[in-house]
C-alpha cells in the first residue's frame, strides 16, 4: 500500500512539474506578409538589468506538426526551461511548430533509409523561413546576445537543424542535430560553427549513416564537430540527448566571435 502511494506520489509530482514547464511558454503566432500563420511557444527568463540573453531555437520532430501550438512541447525542450536551468543557463527559448505536411528543412532526396543523396534545395521551407523571421523580431524587441543563438531539433528537426546552419551559417553559434541528416556537400560552409550531433546505433527510421557521413564530411573539411552514438539506441535518442548535462554545459559555453 505504501508502495503504491508512493509511486502515485511521484506521478503526481512529475505531472505537475511537466505543466508548469509547459506554461513557462507563452503561446504566440506569426503572420508573414503573405498571410501565412506560424504559431510557436516562447519562454523568457526573468530578465535583469542590462543583461543580454542566448536564444534556443528548438526545431520538433514530423509527429508533432499541426495547429494546436502544443504538440511541439512534447519532447526534449522543456529540458531547457526546468527550475535549474533557468538558475544556471537564462535563456529565451523558442518552440515553433510546422503545420502538417511540411517540413523544417528542404533537400532535393528522401529520408529515412533511402540510400538517395541529399542535396540543399535552393530555398528554405516556408516554416524555417518564417521562424528565422521570428528570430529577428526576437532580436529587435528583446535583449538578445547575437553572439550565442543556439539551433538544435530532433528527427524531421534534426534536418532542419543541418540545413538552418548551411544556410545562414553566421547566425548560429552552436548546433546540435539529433537523429537527423544533411548535405554533406555543405561541409565547408559549416565549419565555422560548433556541433554536437546525437544518433541511435539502431535507428530504424533515420539510419545512424545520415548523421555518420556529415560529421565525416565535416572532418574532411577541417572541422572538429562532437558526435555521440548510442550503441543499442533506436530511434528515440533524444531522450538522452536532452538529458545530457555535458550538452547544455557545452552548448550555453559557445559563442561567437565579437
Amino acid at each position: 500500500m505504501k508502495k503504491t502511494l508512493l509511486i502515485v506520489l511521484c506521478l503526481f509530482v512529475s505531472l505537475q512539474t511537466l505543466n508548469a514547464q509547459t506554461q513557462r511558454f507563452n503561446a504566440e503566432q506569426y503572420i508573414d506578409e503573405d498571410g501565412d500563420t506560424l504559431n510557436y511557444r516562447i519562454a523568457f527568463p526573468d530578465f535583469s538589468g542590462s543583461e543580454i540573453y542566448p536564444v534556443v531555437i528548438f526545431l520538433h520532430g514530423g509527429g508533432e506538426r499541426g495547429d494546436d501550438n502544443i504538440s511541439q512541447l512534447k519532447w526534449g525542450v522543456k529540458n531547457f526551461v526546468t527550475d535549474h536551468r533557468l538558475m544556471t543557463k537564462k535563456a529565451i527559448v523558442i518552440a515553433p511548430q510546422s503545420p502538417e505536411n511540411r517540413t523544417w528543412a528542404n533537400f532535393e532526396g528522401q529520408y529515412g533509409n533511402s540510400d538517395d543523396p541529399f542535396r540543399l534545395a535552393d530555398e528554405p521551407s516556408k516554416p524555417l523561413r518564417m521562424t528565422m523571421e521570428v528570430l529577428d523580431q526576437l532580436i529587435e524587441n528583446f535583449a538578445v546576445d547575437t553572439n550565442r543563438i543556439y539551433i538544435t531539433g530532433m528527427s524531421m528537426g534534426g534536418f532542419g537543424t543541418w540545413d538552418a546552419i548551411a544556410r545562414w551559417p553566421e547566425r548560429f553559434a552552436a548546433a546540435v542535430p539529433v537523429c537527423g541528416g544533411g548535405d554533406p556537400t555543405t561541409a565547408d560552409q559549416i565549419t565555422d560553427v560548433p556541433i554536437w550531433a546525437f544518433h541511435g546505433a539502431d535507428d530504424p527510421t533515420i539510419p545512424a549513416e545520415r548523421s555518420r557521413e556529415m560529421i565525416e564530411a565535416l572532418q574532411n573539411a577541417g572541422a572538429k564537430p562532437g558526435y555521440t552514438e548510442y550503441p543499442g539506441v533506436g530511434h528515440f535518442s533524444w531522450l538522452q540527448a536532452y538529458t545530457d548535462e555535458n550538452m547544455f554545459a557545452w552548448l550555453f559555453s559557445q559563442r561567437k566571435n565579437d
